[in-house]
């Protein structure tokens, strides 16, 4: 059995893993002609390294830490988690540090601020419409101003009030104030190798601790590559999909331009996809009805530029990455490479900070020249108090397109449709991932519905629906909470599973 892959992300290589350490033939086309793992990669710059985002390495489910210590059983150090959120030129840590709030909001401030988480607990009523709604009743008005309402609207740029509560409540799944008070008060403990009850209880983002590839993401994804290469499997880079076809006698014909300029074809028995779900709708033949195509054509992406600044001091702060809620900035993240591996930094002596800013493609900030941008970059740097005048003596840019599906009031239906449209028309063809099932999650997540994906093409049948996987990458159906001891799901979608 021939299998057909688009897309060398985190999704794509975790189902050709699989896949091809089961005996079966993989192809895997991925436009980038020089980096595996997608938003995981690791780009590098004079011998510098640094990621499209921070990616740590800690899962609820055991079997995708399994396939992480699997696929690079050597090279996955144990990293303390350290962030904080700059606002109003003070620093606060994360989790929050009880003493140290009420140390810069002050005693007023902070008597107010919870004054507000009660009035809010006490005067919301029912299901909150946006994302302003749902911070709002969880953590009360001021704190929603504070730690939230800036950063994200720099991330998603829109209000809050046009955000779908469903993002706020996947991203900050079981986190309470009074979860925050407890941690800060008893710091949960760090532990390499949780058991699975434990592991089951942790709240993502209160953990202390993490794994991280000593040179970045992107060697755990190489290394992968490696792999499915050396069992027979093709990564084809710097090919593109230019269109797919259903051929009517269980077959996918597949339509390529590669990286030298020739046009191919191949045709396969299964199609994984995890290219953004919007594209493939669009590039499917025989296409699919009006009103799916109208749904996919409506989707919408966030998009996302690094600006790497390399600076002839050490790092001045311990960091792994800070958040940045300032409207008067640009900057929405400051990644410290240094502090996540050593090993990221061509030279010891000096730091390397990733300043991260959200846009779309059609903004001034996206096709402002990479000069421009270091420049930018610099002065919110120096402004934030990070850096001196003259520190910063190399940069490089990094965009991506397409980094985050946008989760605005009508993507939920538009989803649904195209789900819908996709299991009647098109036998054959599964969707993983982030970009591919138009679902913000984190590469466990992306992980797990391609694991399940690899699962159901060896069966021959659909055991497991791949929609019901949530944000935590464990598998929900009947009531029934982790991957390891999943049921079968019906055959037709039925419900986000999130």
């Amino acid at each position: 059995m021939r299998i057909g892959v688009i897309g060398a992300g985190p999704a794509g290589l975790t189902a050709a893993y699989l896949l091809s350490g089961a005996g079966l033939d993989v192809q895997i086309w991925e436009s980038d002609p020089t980096n595996v793992g997608g938003i995981s990669r690791t780009v590098t710059y004079k011998g510098y390294r640094f990621d499209i985002g921070g990616h740590r390495f800690f899962s609820k489910s055991k079997e995708v830490e399994d396939l992480w210590s699997e696929i690079l059983p050597n090279d996955m150090l144990q990293r303390n988690r350290l962030s904080r959120i700059y606002y109003r030129g003070k620093f606060y840590s994360y989790p929050l540090d009880v003493a140290e709030v009420v140390d810069n909001l002050g005693k007023r401030q902070s008597l107010l601020t919870v004054a507000s988480y009660f009035k809010a607990k006490l005067t919301t009523n029912g299901k909150p419409a946006n994302l302003e709604d749902w911070v709002t009743h969880k953590f009360g008005g001021r704190l929603y101003q504070m730690f939230f309402k800036s950063y994200t609207e720099k991330v998603w740029g829109m209000p809050c009030r046009d955000i779908s509560a469903d993002w706020a409540a996947q991203r900050i799944k079981g986190l309470s104030l009074s979860q925050v008070a407890r941690t800060a008060l008893r710091p949960a403990r760090s532990t390499p190798n949780p058991d699975d009850r434990e592991r089951s209880d942790v709240i993502k983002t209160l953990i202390t601790s993490f794994r991280y590839p000593r040179h970045g993401p992107g060697m755990l994804w190489e290394a992968a590559a490696e792999k499915i290469r050396n069992r027979g499997g093709t990564i084809h880079m710097g090919t593109r999909v230019n269109s797919l076809g259903y051929t009517g006698q269980g077959k996918w014909r597949v339509s390529l331009r590669t990286k030298e300029g020739k046009e191919q074809q191949q045709d396969v028995d299964q199609l994984i996809s995890s290219a953004p779900l919007g594209w493939l709708v669009d590039h499917l033949q025989p296409s699919l009805p009006a009103v799916a195509l109208e749904a996919a054509g409506a989707l919408r992406y966030r998009d996302f530029l690094t600006v790497a600044l390399i600076l002839k001091t050490p790092s001045t702060f311990p960091d792994n990455w800070l958040y940045i809620h300032d409207s008067l900035l640009q900057v929405g993240r400051i990644q410290n490479f240094g502090n996540w591996s050593p090993e990221m930094l061509a030279d010891p002596s000096k730091a390397c900070y990733g300043m991260e800013y959200f846009c779309d493609r059609s903004d001034h900030l996206w096709n402002r020249s990479d000069a421009d941008l270091i420049q930018m970059a610099t002065r919110e740097l120096l402004s934030l108090g990070l850096a001196q005048d003259g520190d910063v003596i190399d940069g490089a840019v990094v965009r991506q397109p397409r980094a985050y599906p946008v989760y605005d009031d009508a993507y939920t239906e538009r989803r649904r449709c195209i789900r819908a449209a996709l299991s009647e028309h098109c036998p054959g063809l599964h969707v993983v991932g982030r970009n591919g099932m138009h679902q913000y999650n984190n590469q466990d997540h992306s992980m797990m519905t391609a694991m399940l994906t690899a699962r159901n093409i060896l069966a021959g049948q659909q055991l497991y629906d791949v929609w019901r996987v949530n944000q935590d990458a464990e598998y929900i159906e009947s009531g029934v909470v982790g991957a390891g001891n999943t049921t079968p799901a019906d055959p037709a979608p039925a419900g986000l599973g999130v």
